[in-house]
């Protein structure tokens, strides 16, 4: 009686991927989990079914074909006409020290982009809470293209932190969904002082900045694009 050996090389081809395979003669072999791949000079997709394709190459192939499709219009904003748009800045006065700080970085991206001090106006509120409720009036009065919402909520010993991160981020979320304008989310939400000078301004980058540059993209997307 024959013995049962399990072949040298299983070579696994997946249907979805049964019309991909290698210019050359590319080989690969799974042994109890392990693969080995012999490399061939050039990697191409066609009809044939002689080698496997990993994955990440098939969704770069597709994604390719998907991208240089011309009847898929696409469409996005832009960071380079920011000339004429208008922009509200609502900013937290609670915890001013890291406020301050996020408004200046996004005031300073603002004037790289080209966008005048005449066409941004700064609205100071007690705490987070408060933003929601004044980002919505703002959007809706019709003068600003975008609304920026800036403030800085810190863990402390109790619950209070949860109830006003979570009452800031649906204020701002609303308020841009009932006023119909952008109304852009930086409120930090963060475990202590350290964590949100950081944010503002340290090692992690200033997240107002951050917010200015979403502001920029929505406000074109809407003035330019979605009129």
């Amino acid at each position: 009686m024959k013995s049962l050996a399990s072949p040298p090389c299983l070579r696994l081809i997946p249907t979805a991927h049964r019309q991909l395979h290698s210019r050359q003669s590319s080989s690969a072999c799974y042994i109890h989990g392990v693969s080995s791949v012999k490399k061939s000079n050039s990697l191409s997709f066609s009809s044939s079914a002689s080698g496997f394709v990993s994955p990440l190459a098939v969704e770069k192939e597709l994604r390719s074909s998907f991208v240089q499709t011309a009847a898929v219009r696409h469409v996005t904003g832009s960071l380079i006409r920011g000339e004429g748009l208008r922009f509200a800045i609502v900013v937290a006065r609670f915890n001013e020290v890291v406020t301050k700080l996020l408004l200046e970085g996004a005031i300073e991206t603002f004037k790289k982009y080209s966008v005048r001090e005449e066409d941004i106006e700064v609205i100071w509120v007690p705490g987070s809470f408060e933003i929601g409720v004044v980002a919505q009036n703002l959007g809706k009065s019709g003068k600003y293209h975008a609304v920026l919402c800036i403030g800085a909520v810190i863990r402390g010993d109790t619950t209070h932190y949860d109830a006003v991160a979570n009452s800031a981020a649906s204020g701002v979320l609303s308020a841009g969904i009932n006023s119909g304008v952008p109304c852009i989310f930086g409120v930090l939400t963060c475990e202590d002082m350290d964590q949100a000078l950081n944010r503002s301004g340290g090692k992690a980058g200033n997240k107002g900045a951050e917010t200015a540059l979403t502001a920029l993209e929505m406000a074109s997307l809407f003035e330019h694009h979605l009129k």
